[in-house]
């Protein structure tokens, strides 16, 4: 049985310690490089608690195209202005890229507006392949995959099969969505201490987000004219993303009809599961590669929720299943051993 060699850029991030794991205890994966700034020269079993073969030691990041001959395949947790320069070199190597940053996500004049970058890589941007496989597909070969914002992974998930089958309005969408503290990365400012998180809950870049535009533009692909408001909130736990979406019925939408349009849509899948929407909840799913949706609907609104767990479905999981869907491999495979954080 063949191995794909994996180098992980980013890999002390905590999306890219997630990553790290998953890639050396994956059956069919096996961890070329790690490379982190902040721990060069540092094993990296000691420092993820990562059971890997040999002795893996981290490399700087400015290091990671030096390394590129060792690995099959790369996962880039970094930022946007890191992977739009990096992804393309190692894509023209022959290298298969998942990227977790928003570098790819959105077309040019997108990238440039809402990253405030400068796309050098147009051709690659093209053909970056949008990594939400339940309602995309496995990306095909030699493609880029953009792996999806947690944000925008969790509202997907629970909308937009109501829009491809007709229920909602493309106009006046609501997303509520809250996430645990890591999903804003690792990072050392006083509004991220315990002090200032703990007991709170806030609203952030208050119509001014990123993952707006990001989830629009995936709707669209399903109904044209889409029209949303997103709010993202942060919350005082570690862990955990849910997305309160809120969309207007068309004739005919009930509560049944939601719930069993989730139900059919997600029927095959490995890892999303159609609960009562009371029963979407973080407790569920964090620890693990599971999504729980639920909808219901009355004559004036329908609620459709979703949630994950914002660092394995919403980043390093999603890139896993990416690329087993990227090798023609079970979706679930070295997923599929994850365990729920809570009972």
């Amino acid at each position: 049985m063949s191995t794909l060699r994996v180098g992980v850029v980013g890999a002390s991030g905590y999306s890219g310690a997630v990553a790290t794991r998953l890639v050396a205890t994956h059956p069919r994966l096996a961890l070329a490089f790690a490379t982190s700034d902040r721990n060069v020269g540092d094993g990296v079993a000691a420092r993820l608690g990562a059971a890997l073969p040999g002795d893996v030691r981290f490399v700087a990041n400015a290091a990671a195209l030096d390394h590129a001959a060792s690995c099959d395949a790369v996962l880039l947790a970094t930022s946007a202005e890191v992977s739009a320069r990096l992804a393309p070199v190692f894509a023209d190597a022959g290298k298969q890229v998942i990227d977790l940053s928003g570098a790819f996500r959105l077309d040019a004049e997108g990238t440039k507006r809402w990253y405030g970058l400068e796309h050098g890589s147009p051709a690659w941007l093209e053909r970056a392949h949008y990594g939400l496989p339940e309602l995309f597909g496995a990306p095909p070969a030699g493609a880029l995959v953009a792996n999806p914002g947690c944000y925008p992974t969790a509202t997907l998930l629970a909308l937009a099969p109501l829009l491809r089958a007709g229920l909602v309005e493309p106009q006046g969408i609501i997303v509520d969505a809250k996430s645990g503290v890591t999903g804003a990365g690792r990072k050392a400012g006083e509004e991220y201490s315990f002090v200032e998180i703990d007991g709170d809950v806030r609203a952030y870049k208050i119509l001014a987000h990123q993952h707006t535009p990001e989830i629009a533009r995936a709707l669209s692909r399903y109904a044209p004219g889409v029209r949303l408001t997103f709010t993202a909130h942060l919350l005082p736990v570690a862990r955990g993303l849910m997305a309160t979406c809120y969309a207007r019925p068309r004739p005919g939408t009930t509560r049944q009809r939601v719930q069993e349009c989730l139900t059919d849509a997600y029927a095959r899948s490995a890892f999303v599961r159609t609960v009562a929407p009371e029963e979407v909840m973080l407790k569920r799913v964090v620890g693990t590669n599971l999504a729980f949706v639920g909808a219901t609907a009355d004559d004036d609104v329908v609620i459709a929720l979703g949630a994950i767990d914002n660092l394995l479905k919403g980043a390093a999981g999603q890139a896993v299943q990416n690329l087993n869907a990227l090798n023609g491999w079970d979706d679930a495979l070295g997923l599929q051993g994850l365990q729920r954080a809570a009972p």
